[in-house]
């Protein structure tokens, strides 16, 4: 199957795109909100960016997952480039990810920001692509509860 009639069959749906050269080894993964929209612009025009340019100049085939929303398919991205290490991802290839906030499942919960999400039955709230903006909604839980007395910081 060629490029132009993989690019016809992707929805417009969100999720996340593996580009893959004529090896079959995987060269980059990415997510969209409209995975038809993502794909389609690396072959509408052309790259600023050398090394976009030679990437889409490698790409042999594209496989697409779609999934149910824009947070799904930024923790799926997350995982697959963990996983797979392409070579044209230079972003969360280590072992950084995106902050979550956690609410403890404990007598008395605690409320904090982790990047560990750990399925002991704590809930958990994110991810978080700004860490501002995750401080920012921490504050807005915490402020309340500070000033109340019902605890004493985080």
């Amino acid at each position: 199957m060629n490029l132009k009639s993989i690019i016809s069959s992707i929805p417009h749906k969100p999720g996340v795109y593996q580009y893959f050269n004529t090896d079959g080894t995987i060269l980059y993964v990415g997510k969209a909100k409209d995975l038809k929209k993502r794909v389609s612009s690396y072959f509408t025009k052309s790259h600023e960016n050398g090394k976009t340019a030679i990437l889409v100049r490698q790409i042999a085939d594209i496989k697409t997952i779609v999934v149910g929303s824009e947070i799904e398919a930024l923790l799926l991205e997350n995982n697959l480039i963990k996983k797979y290490q392409p070579k044209y991802n230079i972003m969360l290839k280590d072992d950084k990810t995106y902050p979550w906030i956690c609410i403890k499942n404990e007598r008395f919960p605690r409320i904090y920001s982790t990047r560990n999400v750990v399925k002991d039955g704590s809930e958990y709230f994110g991810p978080y692509a700004s860490v501002k903006m995750m401080n920012t909604v921490m504050e807005l839980i915490l402020h309340p509860l500070i000033a109340a007395g019902e605890v004493t910081g985080h």
